[in-house]
């Protein structure tokens, strides 16, 4: 397994499993694959290029992109001392294997590595037992819980938030 910074050569393999992980896990992501199924590849290819405050890392076994995870630095003075887990997804097949583990250290350790940067921040649906233990274990703790904070299909989603103190 490779767990390394996509480049805009990526952006392909990378629309393709954004839009796997929004079919296959709608109540896990705030976007829904019908607001993003029209997306192209450029969007990633340009946010690949030059990251500046958005780092997408992602998992590769042999040469094949099987999961993936995004860190976002806050933009706003008074928020610059924090950063965001988003888009966190491992292909149903590989999951088990510590892949996700690997993604969470790598971005854990380029949050350290990112100036000023002191905690990070990441939400997940008090259903995904899994992702919540991986978390956990990364050092994660739940600071907060947001009752219904995503419906899909008529069904409502809890949210659990948590952070990382660097």
């Amino acid at each position: 397994m490779e767990i390394r910074q996509l480049n805009r050569i990526d952006a392909e393999e990378y629309l393709s499993i954004r839009l796997e992980a929004l079919q296959n896990s709608p109540y896990a992501f705030a976007s829904s694959y019908e607001e993003e199924k029209n997306q192209t590849a450029e969007k990633y290819k340009n946010r690949f290029e030059t990251p500046i405050n958005t780092f997408t890392f992602g998992a590769f076994e042999e040469s094949q992109l099987v999961g993936v995870v995004t860190l976002v630095k806050e933009q706003l003075l008074k928020l610059s001392h924090r950063a965001n887990i988003v888009a966190m997804y491992i292909k149903p097949e590989n999951r088990g294997n510590g892949i996700g583990k690997a993604l969470i250290s790598k971005v854990i350790e380029k949050a350290y590595n990112l100036e000023s940067i002191e905690q990070i921040y990441l939400t997940v649906v008090t259903t995904n037992v899994p992702a919540k233990k991986l978390y956990t274990s990364s050092g994660f703790e739940v600071i907060g819980k947001e009752k219904r904070a995503l419906k899909f299909d008529n069904t409502y989603y809890d949210e659990e938030h948590m952070v990382l103190f660097l």
